[in-house]
């Protein structure tokens, strides 16, 4: 049990969010700014430019740029990016450090450390290249990477947030944190007043299944499994329609190279969509949503977004996924990983079933209001801050008072 002289002291004042793009803070935390500033605070964005630097910035935010490369692995590099980071820290006094992704959770908690911020909150959405990759150079660099990250998240006034139970488990036998430091809060959260069902009346039975996956365009992300049950399907004259949203990850090397796309959709395989910037216009003509990752996710924005949607989820059951649909044919359908025939046959079933389409859905949607919502996710967020040392006085909600450094 915690003594009173093992509690942290009290904090106030500004909270720096940081991750490696701009985009990730713009598209995934800005609902955490928005409700941090409306409690009184003042809020820093930091990332490598980007064209979303601008947009936070009209909404009224601080932004300032980092010289961070976000695939650089050149340790010259990486340590004067920690050093960087800490004399900035130094200069801004925060109360709070929130990093965001492996490498921002990382640095920003060293230099966090460095400088003398009282409260490091550290949010990994998924682990990454380094622990995710069977390559030499990921299997070469784990040992270091998870020492550092040792260093990196111990202390009573530092806590890390994981999106599912598998990396709870991951981290606990790395002996990175423990219970008092490991928090899980699944997902970054989802408006489920924004994703919204279509009326029973606009359903359409009869007229050809459209089928969804929106991801980056990587292969870890179920991409060819996904095309070869398409080709399946097709083969027996089925007229579902399956489609592709998201851009080449470039520089990743497990990229989906743009030519192939290409040739996918010229032999009529799929539709490509690219980069999708108004997801629920989209999924508002959407039938299934459909991601057969294997690789080791956080938890999956595009299957909660599908959920709210009350649209059936077809995934596998992996890390991260199975948080989402965790009970075979009740809130969706899984499949193993790397298996196509298997993929296709569970779109086959939800094409030849549309009432079990909609109990799927319904189903997904419940749980996504009960465990995916935004005010959920948030209310967690917030409550890690409390507990680490920020005061709640005004309206319900913390409003920080100064106490000092």
């Amino acid at each position: 049990m915690d003594t009173l002289a093992d509690r942290p002291e009290k904090s106030s004042g500004k909270v720096i969010l940081f991750s490696n793009t701009d985009w990730y803070l713009y598209n995934f935390r800005l609902p955490l700014a928005l409700r941090l500033r409306e409690d009184g605070h003042e809020v820093v964005f930091i990332s490598p430019p980007g064209q979303y630097a601008s947009k936070l910035q009209d909404l009224g935010f601080r932004w300032h740029g980092v010289p961070m490369r976000r695939r650089s692995l050149n340790p010259v590099r990486e340590l004067l990016l920690v050093a960087w980071l800490a004399r900035f820290f130094s200069r801004e006094r925060p109360a709070v450090v929130h990093g965001f992704t492996i490498k921002g959770a990382v640095y920003g908690s060293l230099a966090a450390k460095l400088a003398g911020v009282p409260v490091r909150v550290n949010s990994i959405d998924g682990l990454g290249y380094v622990f995710t990759s069977n390559q030499f150079r990921a299997r070469l660099l784990r040992p270091l990477v998870r020492r550092v990250m040792r260093s990196a998240f111990n202390g009573r006034s530092s806590a890390v947030i994981l999106q599912n139970a598998d990396d709870i488990a991951l981290f606990k036998e790395a002996r990175i944190g423990g219970d008092r430091t490991l928090k899980l809060i699944r997902g970054v959260g989802v408006n489920c007043a924004r994703f919204i069902p279509r009326r029973e009346s606009d359903s359409r039975p009869t007229a050809p299944l459209r089928v969804l996956l929106a991801a980056r365009l990587i292969w870890e992300k179920g991409i060819a499994e996904y095309v070869e049950a398409a080709q399946l399907l097709k083969e027996e004259n089925r007229s579902i329609k399956f489609f592709l949203a998201g851009s080449p990850d470039e520089g990743n090397p497990a990229a989906v190279s743009k030519v192939l796309v290409e040739s996918w959709v010229r032999h009529g395989l799929v539709e490509w969509l690219g980069h999708v910037s108004d997801m629920p216009a989209l999924l508002s003509e959407i039938d299934v949503v459909v991601l057969p990752s294997y690789y080791r996710e956080g938890l999956p924005t595009t299957l909660v977004e599908g959920a709210a949607c009350a649209l059936p989820l077809v995934t596998t059951d992996s890390p991260g996924c199975r948080e989402v649909v965790s009970c075979n044919g009740t809130d969706g359908l899984t499949v193993p990983v790397r298996d196509s025939r298997s993929l296709a046959n569970a779109i086959r079933l939800l094409d030849d079933d549309r009432a079990l389409c909609r109990r799927l859905g319904l189903a997904a949607r419940e749980k996504a209001l009960r465990e995916f919502d935004e005010t959920v996710v948030l209310e967690k967020i917030l409550t890690v801050y409390d507990e680490l040392g920020l005061e709640a006085t005004v309206a319900g909600r913390p409003h920080y008072t100064s106490t000092g450094r």
